[in-house]
């Protein structure tokens, strides 16, 4: 089996965290991959991908990202060629198989409810707004008499407007690591919409990730 590079975009503003807490992820995966190596760097880390390469030169990438878009198909292939590296990207987190069903059984723990799914948006790019979408249609049928909404941070809908409608809702943040925005941006919109519902950990904190991921690495 090949060597494994975990790449997530992380926080410019305060790099560190989201960078450990990849490494601490990467090493989970590692545990469950006897004989592979398996990295982290985050894009916002000043060298740390540089840092990587160097070590496990021939290593596959895989984005901890939660949608194929601009960063897996144009930013990151840019960094890597920068850095002469020609290694091969593979499917990013968000596409993960068995991620509709994790998202099923972290809201069914959650208890009763409705379901606000809340990811970062963009003014520019649909794939975050699409990924999104297509997981709330997915788990629709799973969840059965549950609303659920879609809030974006960066578009509309906004959190704050949907978290006004649903303020006795569940709220999943439909993130890769706990940076700036889980960690800031969306308590700041619920606490402007006064909601009085349940802010649950980013969806890539869940405990079963590090097994999709192991998973992933074994089926490439």
């Amino acid at each position: 089996m090949s060597d494994f590079i975990l790449v997530a975009h992380g926080f410019p503003s305060n790099p560190d965290p989201a960078e450990a807490a990849l490494t601490a992820l990467a090493q989970q995966v590692g545990a469950r991959l006897p004989g592979t190596r398996v990295l982290a760097a985050t894009l916002a880390k000043p060298g740390a991908l540089a840092r990587v390469l160097e070590t496990l030169p021939r290593a596959r990438i895989y984005p901890f990202f939660m949608a194929e878009g601009w960063f897996t198909s144009r930013q990151l292939p840019r960094r890597l060629a920068d850095l002469g590296s020609r290694a091969e990207i593979l499917s990013p987190f968000g596409a993960d198989p068995g991620l509709p069903a994790l998202v099923v059984k972290t809201v069914a723990e959650a208890g009763p409810g409705d379901l606000i799914l809340c990811a970062h948006g963009s003014q520019v790019a649909r794939s975050s707004r699409m990924a999104t979408m297509a997981m709330a249609e997915r788990i629709g049928a799973h969840l059965p008499g549950r609303r659920i909404a879609t809030a974006f941070l960066e578009e509309d809908p906004h959190l704050r407007d949907i978290a006004a409608q649903h303020p006795e809702a569940l709220c999943l943040p439909f993130f890769a690591l706990r940076a700036g925005h889980v960690a800031q941006d969306i308590p700041e919109a619920l606490a402007e919409a006064g909601f009085r519902g349940r802010l649950l950990p980013a969806i890539g904190e869940r405990p079963e990730v590090a097994d999709l991921i192991a998973a992933a690495l074994r089926r490439a």
